[in-house]
């Protein structure tokens, strides 16, 4: 090594370290961030008032929608999806056409029907007793039912009993729960109008949810309903249960077997594809407020934006000094990006309890399991972040170019 290079070389040890910009650690970061955020606190909350009822809406209606949902597959795994109902039509000149009497034991030949039972429209006004005029029959009908309809059905008996072999002989009744209201019977024991006949109700049903008809109705045995009542015995609607893999062969068959001949007249129905339905409904229904939620969360993140820039335009002497005292553009830009994040996040923790705690208190009064998707209030969290950087990246920018003299002459 030559001499001129030794000394070069001992010139360049020797000379003092180039300075580097100093960098802002994590904790500083959040220090100086919620620093801007303490000293305008109503701003603050009023700021973070509007992502949290954005976020709160999105996570109620998702928490209340699988509630919901949860409620009625429960009632579905209860009540059975394999009902059939065989009902009584009309022919081609609009006339009704009675199901053979002899139907139920046709569709019980079927191999793989388990249970078929039925009732029967009578003809019998319902009143509350003989001083009520007949036309007042308080929207309440008769029909006549079969002992075994309850276990067909799955129904159960509210207050009293049901119809059994001696009972269904008798001028007794079992009314449906909205017939009981509607007729202010409120125990067993109590005696109604059926056409010219005082009937004894013995019973009152809980709400039939798979057949719903059947809780605005009178029902009387099959033969006290011939005996009292000039019912003619034919059923007007059969049940029929099946296994589950077997419910769609059975439909097809159903008709023909009940009316044969005359298979175009009985109307063929699952009743628990009306709850099916109604979880079609309430997935649509969510759909359309979640949009709700959103434009909600995104009115939140424009309240956000204004405040980060409002808080940059009272702050230029505050930017003005660190810039002087050798804070870089990037270390401003990362400090109004946290305070935006960071109201963003207080916003969005908050809407996300609030969301939480309405679907606990809404399925419970509803008698409902509470249902909160944990994914809900992963992503409704993860948009408050996402709506806080977008919201706050303008203003970030905003305060990073003012010059150091600029921002330090504040009239």
């Amino acid at each position: 090594m030559t001499k001129m290079a030794r000394k070069a070389k001992k010139a360049k040890k020797d000379a003092p370290h180039s300075l580097k910009p100093a960098r802002l650690s994590p904790g500083d970061v959040l220090r100086v961030g919620a620093a801007g955020l303490r000293a305008r606190r109503t701003r603050v909350v009023l700021s973070a008032l509007g992502i949290a009822i954005g976020i709160a809406t999105m996570v109620a209606v998702v928490g209340l929608s699988q509630s919901s949902k949860s409620d009625l597959m429960a009632k579905l795994d209860r009540l059975g999806t394999n009902l059939l109902t065989a009902e009584a039509g009309k022919d081609a000149t609009g006339n009704d056409v009675p199901l053979p009497k002899s139907a139920v034991a046709m569709v019980e030949r079927i191999g793989p029907v388990r249970h078929a039972t039925a009732t029967g429209n009578v003809d019998a006004r319902i009143r509350r007793s003989d001083v009520v005029p007949e036309e007042r029959t308080a929207g309440v009908t008769t029909q006549a039912a079969r002992t075994d309809l309850l276990s067909a059905l799955n129904a159960r008996v509210g207050t009293g009993r049901w119809l059994d072999g001696v009972s269904e002989r008798l001028p007794v009744t079992v009314l449906g729960s909205v017939a009981a209201d509607r007729l202010g019977v409120t125990a067993p024991g109590e005696k109604i109008m059926m056409g010219d006949e005082y009937v004894v109700v013995i019973g009152i049903l809980e709400p039939v949810e798979l057949v719903p008809t059947l809780d605005r109705v009178a029902m009387v045995g099959f033969p006290a309903a011939e005996k009292y009542f000039g019912f003619d015995g034919h059923p007007s609607m059969i049940f029929e249960r099946s296994p589950d893999h077997t419910v769609e062969d059975v439909r097809e068959v159903l008709a023909r077997t009940v009316s044969p001949g005359d298979e175009g007249s009985v109307k063929v129905s699952r009743p628990s594809d009306a709850l099916a339905a109604k979880a079609a409904t309430d997935e649509g229904l969510t759909a359309l407020m979640l949009g709700l939620g959103a434009v909600a969360l995104l009115v939140g993140g424009v309240g956000v934006a204004n405040t980060m820039v409002i808080s940059v335009l009272e702050r230029r002497a505050e930017i003005g000094l660190r810039r002087a005292l050798g804070a870089t553009k990037g270390a401003i830009r990362l400090q109004f990006l946290t305070e935006s994040l960071l109201l963003s996040a207080l916003g969005g923790a908050t809407g996300a309890l609030l969301g939480a705690a309405a679907t606990y208190a809404f399925a419970l009064a509803r008698h409902w399991t509470p249902v909160v998707p944990p994914w809900s209030l992963t992503a409704g969290f993860a948009a408050t972040l996402v709506i806080g950087m977008v919201a706050g990246l303008y203003p970030a920018v905003r305060a990073a170019r003012l010059h150091p003299t600029v921002a330090l002459n504040v009239t």
